[in-house]
C-alpha cells in the first residue's frame, strides 16, 4: 500500500516542484479575474441605471398635468387629456409628488400664442380649404357648361343661375350676378369659365363691401359686444374665440355668462375664461339674464376693461317670449350704460343655409344686429350664403370661422373670401 499524500506536504513542497506550483496557482488567478470582471459589469450596470432613473425623474416632473374630468372634455373638446405616463418594466419607477397644477391651462394658453404668430398666408390657406365643398360643389355645376370655347346664352344663364341657387346665395343675389354675367358676356361670340368667374367675383366682391359701417368702438370706457343667436350655432365657443382675439390685440377683456338658461354654457365659458386668463361674470344657473348684463358692464366700468363680451341664451328665433327677454337685456344694459351695447353680433350656422336668412330677420327686428358671424364654413357646401345674408340685409360680416381653434375664426375680408369662394 502506497503512503497518503499530505496536501500540506504538496504545499511545503512547492518552492521545489513548478509544475505543482502552477496546478495550485492557476485556478486562484482565474477566480480573481472573473470576479474583477463581474465588479466592474456591475459597476457599470449600476451607473447606466441610476442615470436613466434621474431621467425618468426629470422627465416626469415636467410632464405632470392635473387630468381633464368627463364633464369639461365635453365642454371645451379642445382640452386634451395628457397620455398617462406608462412605467417601464425593465426598471423601478420612482414615484414622483406632481406640482400644484390649474384644471385647465391659464393664461396666454397654446392657442392665443399660435393667434398671435398666425400669419396672413396661413390663413388663406385654411380660408381656401375650409370654403372647398362650396366651391368644388358650385364649379362641378357649373364648368360642364364650359367644355370648351361657349355663347352666352338664355340655356346657359339659366344653368348658372341654377348652380348659383344650389349654394345658397339666394334668388335675388343670384338675380344680380346673373345679370352682371349677361351684360358682361353676351356680346362676346365665344366665352369660358374663366371669363364668367371673374364676372362673379367682381359682383360678389361688390356685394360683400357694399356694408362699409365702421365699428362702432366708444372713444372711452368698455367697449360693449352683444352676442346672439339660436341654440347649436356655436355661440359661446365663438366668444371664447373672439376673446383670444381680443388678448391677441393686448386688449383687456371681461366676459359675462348670460347664457343662464344652461348650466354648461356658464361652465363652457369659465373654462375659455381660465384658459386664456379671463375673468367672467356670472350668477346661478336661472338668474335674470339682464341682471347679469347689468352687473358685467358694472364690473368692465369699474376695472377699466378695454372690451366686454356678453353671452346670451341660445332660443329659437320663432320663439316670441324668449325674443322678448333678449329685448329686455338689450334696455338694460343701455339704461346702465347709454349707447351700449354698441355691437350686437349674431352668430349663424353656415350649414344652415336659406334658415340664417330668417334668424338674421328676427333677431334684427328685435336686438338690432349690427353685423354677422359666421361659423362651420368648412362643413357645408352653402357658404355662398354669406353673400345671400349681406345683399339682402346690408350688413357686414365681421368674422368668419372654418375651423375649430382660435386661429380659425378670423376677421371678414371680401377679397379674400370671394377669391376662395369661386
Amino acid at each position: 500500500m502506497e503512503p497518503r499524500t499530505d496536501p500540506f506536504d504538496l504545499l511545503k513542497n512547492a518552492g521545489s516542484d513548478p509544475g505543482l506550483w502552477f496546478l495550485i496557482a492557476a485556478p486562484i488567478g482565474l477566480l480573481f479575474v472573473v470576479g474583477a470582471i463581474a465588479a466592474i459589469v456591475i459597476y457599470i450596470s449600476r451607473r447606466r441605471e441610476a442615470r436613466l432613473l434621474i431621467e425618468d425623474v426629470n422627465a416626469e416632473s415636467l410632464s405632470i398635468e392635473t387630468p381633464v374630468s368627463g364633464e369639461d372634455r365635453r365642454l371645451a373638446p379642445n382640452l386634451a387629456e395628457p397620455e398617462p405616463v406608462v412605467p417601464t418594466p425593465s426598471r423601478p419607477q420612482l414615484k414622483v409628488v406632481p406640482k400644484a397644477a390649474d384644471p385647465e391651462p391659464s393664461g396666454e394658453d397654446q392657442e392665443l400664442s399660435e393667434l398671435r404668430g398666425a400669419d396672413r398666408s396661413s390663413w388663406l390657406s385654411r380660408l381656401r380649404d375650409g370654403l372647398s365643398k362650396t366651391r368644388d360643389s358650385f364649379r362641378a355645376s357649373i364648368e360642364a357648361v364650359f367644355t370648351g370655347k361657349t355663347r352666352i346664352d338664355a340655356g346657359v344663364l339659366e344653368r348658372l343661375h341654377e348652380a348659383l341657387y344650389r349654394a345658397d346665395i339666394g334668388v335675388a343675389t343670384a338675380d344680380k350676378l346673373v345679370d352682371k354675367v349677361r351684360k358682361t358676356l353676351e356680346k362676346d361670340e365665344s366665352t369660358d369659365w374663366l371669363a364668367v368667374a371673374r364676372c362673379l367675383k367682381q359682383e360678389a366682391r361688390e356685394i360683400l363691401e357694399r356694408p362699409t359701417k365702421p365699428l362702432n368702438v366708444p372713444a372711452e370706457g368698455p367697449w360693449i359686444i352683444l352676442v346672439v343667436g339660436v341654440n347649436g350655432v356655436g355661440k359661446t365657443t365663438t366668444i371664447g374665440k373672439l376673446a383670444a382675439h381680443f388678448l391677441a390685440q393686448d386688449k383687456k377683456v371681461l366676459l359675462a355668462a348670460g347664457d343662464t338658461f344652461r348650466a354648461a354654457a356658464i361652465e363652457q365659458l369659465e373654462v375659455w375664461g381660465k384658459r386664456l386668463g379671463v375673468e367672467v361674470i356670472k350668477h346661478k344657473q336661472g338668474s335674470d339674464p339682464a341682471a347679469v348684463a347689468y352687473d358685467g358692464v358694472k364690473a368692465a366700468m369699474a376695472r377699466k376693461m378695454d372690451v366686454l363680451i356678453i353671452d346670451t341664451a341660445g332660443r329659437l328665433h320663432s320663439r316670441k317670449e324668449l325674443m322678448q327677454e333678449l329685448e329686455k337685456v338689450t334696455r338694460v344694459i343701455g339704461k346702465d350704460l347709454p349707447g351700449a351695447p354698441h355691437e350686437t353680433w349674431l352668430v349663424v350656422d353656415a350649414t344652415t343655409g336659406q334658415n340664417a336668412v330668417q334668424q338674421v330677420k328676427a333677431f334684427s327686428e328685435i336686438a338690432g344686429v349690427t353685423g354677422l358671424v359666421v361659423t362651420k364654413l368648412d362643413g357645408t357646401a352653402k357658404g355662398g350664403v354669406v353673400v345671400g345674408i349681406s345683399d339682402q340685409f346690408g350688413l357686414p360680416v365681421r368674422y368668419i370661422g372654418v375651423g375649430e381653434k382660435a386661429k380659425d375664426l378670423r376677421d371678414f375680408k371680401p377679397a379674400e373670401f370671394v377669391e376662395s369662394l369661386f
